[in-house]
C-alpha cells in the first residue's frame, strides 16, 4: 500500500511563508498530484494540483498567486510553497495522487496520509 507522508507545517504569523513536502513510498510519476486542506468543521478541498510532468498546474482561487506547487519525480516528492499566509489558510494539509489521470486530480486515491497542520496567527 502506498504511503504518503506530509511535513513542513507549523505555526506562522500572517504574511509569513511555509514550504510543505510530501514524500511517497512508491513512484507517482505517471499521475497528477494535488495538495488538499481541511479546516475544522469543513470539507477537505483541493487547493493545488500538478500534472505528471510538472507542466500543468491548478490553483484554487483562494490560494492562486500565493502558493506554488512543484514536484520532483526522481525523489517521489511534491512540494507546496506557501507565501503571504493568511489566518484563513489555517488547516491540515494533505497530498494525494489521482487514481487514473496524469493531468488532473479529480479522483484522489484512498491513501491519505496524516497530514501536516498549518496554523496562521493574525
Amino acid at each position: 500500500q502506498v504511503q504518503l507522508v506530509e511535513s513542513g507545517g507549523g505555526l506562522v504569523q500572517a504574511g509569513g511563508s511555509l514550504r510543505l513536502s510530501c514524500a511517497a513510498s512508491h513512484t507517482f510519476d505517471s499521475y497528477a498530484m494535488g495538495w488538499f486542506r481541511q479546516a475544522p468543521g469543513k470539507e477537505r478541498d483541493l487547493i493545488a494540483a500538478i500534472s505528471w510532468d510538472g507542466v500543468n498546474t491548478y490553483y484554487a482561487n483562494s490560494v492562486e498567486g500565493r502558493f506554488t506547487i512543484s514536484r520532483d519525480n526522481a525523489k517521489n516528492t511534491v512540494h507546496l510553497q506557501m507565501n503571504s499566509l493568511k489566518p484563513e489558510d489555517t488547516a491540515v494539509y494533505y497530498c494525494n495522487a489521482d487514481r487514473f489521470s496524469g493531468v488532473v486530480v479529480s479522483q484522489p486515491t484512498e491513501n491519505w496520509g496524516q497530514g501536516t497542520q498549518v496554523t496562521v496567527s493574525s
